[in-house]
C-alpha cells in the first residue's frame, strides 16, 4: 500500500496486510497510541502524511507500518463486495519493505496496529493472506517479545485439490517475503505430522531470513526430521498467485 496525500490505496509494491472494517467514526491517533503503549511498552510515534489526515505513518523502535483509515469507497466498493461483513467502512494497514530478517518484528508490529484499531472500533480486521475474520475477541494477547508463527500463518489440509493424495500447504509465510510451503501426502494418513513439519520448517526458513533453493536441505531439530525442497512452483489456492516451495522427507 502506497500512502498517497490525496488518494490513498494499495498498491501491489506494499499490499495491505490487515482490512479494518468499522462502523462510525474511526479511532484517533491518540487512543491507538495511548492504547499501544500501554499493551506494548512503546514508545509508538505517529506521523500524518501532510494534507492526509485518514493517511499515518505508525513507528515503533526501528519498525514502521503504514495505516490508512478510512479507505476512499469508490477505490475499495469491488473488496468490500468480496467480504462476508457488514462494515460500512474500512482502513488498511500494511508494513513497511524491509530485509527479510527484520520482516517477522514488522509484521508483528503491523498486526498489533490491527489489534489495537479492531477493539478501538469495535469492528473486524480481514487477514489478506490467510484469509482470516478476527473480531476483538478473537485476538491473541502477547507479550511484548513473544512471537508465534501460528498467530500469522495458517496450515490447509486440501483432500480434494488431487484425487490421490492431500494437499497440505502454509498461508502467511509471503507476509514475511518468503514463499509458501507445501507437501502431499497419501490420504487417510493422519495431518497433525504434515502440520508439524510445515510448522517447524516454517519457524525455521523465517530464522535464517532467506528462501531455499531447490535440492536444499533443511534440519528440524525440535522433530529430529530434515527436509528437501523438492519443487517450486505457483498457484492461486486462496484467489491469489502465491509462490510454493514443496518439501519432501525422507
Amino acid at each position: 500500500m502506497r500512502i498517497r496525500k490525496k488518494s490513498p490505496k494499495p498498491s501491489a509494491k506494499r499490499p495491505p496486510l490487515y482490512f479494518i472494517g468499522y462502523r462510525g467514526t474511526a479511532p484517533g491517533t491518540d487512543e491507538v497510541k495511548a492504547l499501544y503503549d500501554r499493551e506494548y511498552g512503546g514508545p509508538l510515534v505517529i506521523q500524518h502524511e501532510a494534507g492526509s489526515p485518514e493517511s499515518w505513518q505508525a513507528t515503533h523502535g526501528p519498525w514502521s507500518a503504514h495505516v490508512v483509515m478510512p479507505l476512499p469507497t469508490d477505490q475499495v466498493a469491488a473488496v468490500m463486495k468480496q467480504l462476508t461483513w457488514e462494515h460500512d467502512l474500512m482502513g488498511a494497514i500494511a508494513p513497511s519493505i524491509t530485509s527479510p530478517r527484520d520482516m517477522p518484528d514488522t509484521v508483528l508490529l503491523a498486526t498489533r496496529l490491527a489489534r489495537c484499531l479492531t477493539l478501538l472500533s469495535q469492528g473486524t480486521a480481514y487477514d489478506v493472506i490467510t484469509q482470516a475474520y478476527v473480531n476483538p475477541s478473537d485476538w491473541q494477547q502477547r507479550v511484548l517479545s513473544a512471537f508465534q508463527l501460528d498467530d500469522h500463518v495458517s496450515i490447509v489440509h486440501d483432500d480434494n485439490a488431487h484425487p490421490d493424495r492431500v494437499w497440505s500447504y502454509s498461508l502467511g509465510l509471503s507476509k514475511f517475503g518468503m514463499d509458501e510451503i507445501e507437501m502431499f501426502s497419501a490420504k487417510g494418513l493422519p495431518d497433525s505430522s504434515t502440520k508439524d513439519i510445515l510448522s517447524a520448517s516454517g519457524n525455521e526458513l523465517l530464522r535464517l531470513g532467506q528462501p531455499m533453493k531447490v535440492g536444499a536441505t533443511l534440519d528440524l531439530p525440535l522433530l529430529g526430521r530434515t527436509v528437501r525442497v523438492r519443487n517450486y512452483r505457483t498457484a492461486a489456492p486462496a484467489g491469489r498467485m502465491l509462490g510454493f516451495r514443496e518439501l519432501h522427507t525422507s
